[in-house]
């Protein structure tokens, strides 16, 4: 990796926790959680970078994805909070997410983050990606908990927010060897359910996926506004002005144009913690940059 390549990461990182550090103090009860994600996302900009996705606040059940609409009107109440935070530096993304617990389930909340330490501790160049699945599950399950397996830590190129390879939460059959230069984001969830979730109704994050033909003036005019503003990573439909935009957004995910991400939730119900570094892979070790 290139020396001003890697300092873009870090300056994304040293934003990034700055930022966490300032948002979590003001995740309290009754604060609306749209309070909250419009701090992280000004907070951001102000110190010259970008959101690199909208700020995810998820509740309770929810694991990932929920961002608040323009309108939401939804308190913190006695909740478990994941906040997931995301900065970019000229497209060289930090990801960093941490649970605030408001429910009184001190032990799941800990153990997540507890995971995350265990898995950084064996990351190095050539260290296969079910190892550090392995180490996630073993962490989690010490506690009488359960990995949600089918979610996973993930790389982070420029501009793209998840790419390969993915960092699984349990040992697999076969993996990836980490090697120099990669960046990734580790992120154990851990649960007191089944250990799965699936999509929820609700969807509020996009991301530009492909050119497609579109009748719309309107649509047309949202896809160019997408494309320069966002790239490829993803937005919240809150961040779109316009009196038609919902219905131009829906025309660009009709024709293909878009990618949705609906909100993941825990398949009984059951609570989700999680914890998230990003780390960079160098020739002597692994440096998290989120710290």
């Amino acid at each position: 990796m290139e020396p001003e390549v890697l300092e873009k990461y870090r300056l994304a990182g040293k934003i990034l926790a700055e930022v966490m550090r300032e948002a979590k103090s003001r995740i309290v009860e009754d604060v609306t959680l749209l309070e909250v994600a419009e701090l992280v996302e000004s907070s951001i900009r102000s110190k010259g970078a970008e959101p690199a996705f909208p700020c995810n606040i998820s509740l309770d059940r929810s694991a990932a994805h929920y961002t608040p609409s323009s309108g939401d009107k939804s308190i913190f109440g006695e909740s478990m909070v994941k906040l997931d935070v995301g900065v970019h530096c000229d497209g060289y993304i930090a990801d960093a997410a941490v649970t605030v617990d408001l429910s009184g389930h001190f032990e799941l909340a800990e153990v997540s983050n507890e995971a995350l330490e265990a898995a950084i501790d064996v990351i190095s160049p050539g260290v296969n990606t079910s190892e550090i699945g392995l180490v996630i599950e073993r962490a989690i399950s010490g506690h009488g908990f359960k990995p949600v397996s089918n979610l996973t830590g993930h790389g982070l190129l420029r501009y793209e927010a998840h790419a390969e390879p993915s960092i699984p939460n349990r040992p697999i059959e076969k993996g990836i060897l980490l090697k120099e230069g990669d960046v990734i984001a580790i992120e154990p969830f851990a649960t007191n359910g089944f250990g799965r979730i699936s999509e929820a109704p609700t969807t509020e994050i996009f991301c530009f996926k492909a050119h497609k033909p579109v009748r719309s003036q309107e649509a047309r005019l949202l896809m160019k506004h997408i494309i320069e503003r966002y790239k490829t990573l993803p937005f919240a439909r809150r961040w779109l002005k316009g009196a038609r935009v919902d219905l131009a957004l829906m025309q660009l995910f009709r024709a293909g144009v878009l990618h949705r991400y609906p909100v993941l939730w825990e398949v009984e119900g059951a609570l989700v913690s999680q914890s998230e570094h990003t780390v960079a892979i160098l020739n002597n070790g692994c440096e998290v940059i989120t710290r």
